[in-house]
């Protein structure tokens, strides 16, 4: 089997999707597209975070819990997502939940954050609601 070129390999999308960035979280993040479920919702939160993309984290926040602002944290580089599970959280669903482990090195040391997103829908389109750590 091949090695992927730094060049497929940079394409790929963060949120681990194996599809390449353009074609999948891209459209969401450009505003092009939404999110069709509480896991593609946050899978492009995820990607959003790797590429520092603040403003739409706070576009897909739910209201009632979103902050006034967002600042990120440039020293921490998001190194993988595995999904653990989705419940609800479906084209036809409200709410759902999403757990996941979202991979990191915050100066050059490996962390993880395990957590359970709660998700629904606001005027139509999924939003982050809140997590528990």
């Amino acid at each position: 089997m091949a090695r992927p070129t730094s060049r497929s390999a940079a394409a790929a999308c963060p949120c681990g999707s194996g599809a390449s960035y353009s074609r999948c979280c891209a459209p969401l993040h450009r505003g092009t597209a939404v999110a069709g479920t509480a896991e593609q919702l946050m899978r492009s939160r995820y990607c959003a975070y790797a590429k520092g993309l603040a403003a739409y984290l706070l576009r897909t926040w739910d209201p009632s819990t979103r902050p006034v602002e967002l600042q990120l944290d440039d020293r921490l580089r998001w190194t993988g997502l595995e999904v653990v599970r989705a419940v609800g959280g479906s084209e036809l669903d409200e709410v759902g939940t999403v757990e996941f482990v979202a991979h990191h090195e915050l100066d050059g040391i490996a962390g993880a954050l395990h957590e359970v997103s709660r998700f629904r829908r606001h005027d139509g389109e999924w939003v982050y609601l809140d997590g528990e750590h």
